[in-house]
């Protein structure tokens, strides 16, 4: 046990926890905390299994809220993409991409936040294009859900409506991308040792996320996420200088 990281896993509950209340899962802060303690690609091992339980937690507590629409005009094209950004993996420099995602997610929360009359139009073609993008970017960086929780947005959907549909969204990518990484080698044996703890902090997480969220009010909501995947973008971009600087 003297092996385990205790920090990261509070951390881990803090991230289940606030992507909970997002609606766009853990990952997007997940990943860039597990980016501190691990190398990249061990991160994108335990990340696709961690959200095994999360996501079926959440699938369980917000059940009757599904949009089925989307989630086929969503979830169908962020699988495919998925498995081509898991297999791009050992091929492309992930900062670089890290880099360009960060600066996608501050730009386009900030553009939301400042002009609130902006809106993007809730299409099958808008849908669809979140799909590819996220899959593509939760195969890639082992996370996509800030992507879909942009798109997702903007059909304004009721919180547990939101919740309970990117989540079976994110079931669906993390069945397929866990597939991905084992045949690229990233699910590690000696991280095997954290699966037992990450999947009572899915429960727990999801539990309480849901349990705040019953005291947001509707109207807020969207406000909410948007400023969490603005402070996920500048966590990112920080985490990518705090790395430069220490291998220069």
């Amino acid at each position: 046990m003297d092996k385990i990281n205790y920090i990261f896993l509070i951390l881990a509950l803090l991230a289940e926890v606030i992507g909970t209340i997002g609606g766009f899962g853990s990952s997007v802060f997940f990943v860039p905390i597990g980016n501190l303690y691990f190398d990249f690609h061990s991160v994108l091992g335990l990340t696709a299994i961690f959200h095994f339980s999360s996501n079926l937690s959440k699938i369980f507590l917000f059940k009757n809220g599904l949009n089925k629409k989307l989630l086929l005009q969503i979830g169908l094209p962020s699988v495919a993409f998925v498995i081509i950004g898991g297999l791009l993996t050992t091929l492309v420099n992930s900062t670089f991409l890290e880099t360009i995602l960060a600066l996608f997610l501050i730009g386009l929360s900030l553009v939301f936040l400042l002009r609130k009359s902006l809106i993007i139009t809730p299409n099958p073609k808008n849908a669809i294009t979140g799909g590819v993008l996220s899959g593509f970017s939760a195969g890639l960086l082992g996370t996509g859900g800030a992507i879909r929780g942009l798109t997702m947005a903007a059909f304004n959907l009721e919180k547990n409506v939101f919740i309970a549909t990117s989540a079976f969204i994110d079931f669906l990518i993390d069945s397929t991308r866990t597939f991905v990484y084992f045949k690229n080698g990233y699910i590690h044996q000696h991280d095997l040792i954290y699966l037992p703890f990450l999947f009572v902090i899915g429960l727990v997480g999801t539990y309480i996320g849901k349990k705040i969220l019953f005291y947001i009010p509707q109207d807020k909501f969207k406000k909410i996420s948007l400023l969490l995947i603005l402070g996920i973008g500048l966590l990112t971009l920080i985490n990518i200088i705090a790395k430069q600087y220490t291998t220069s």
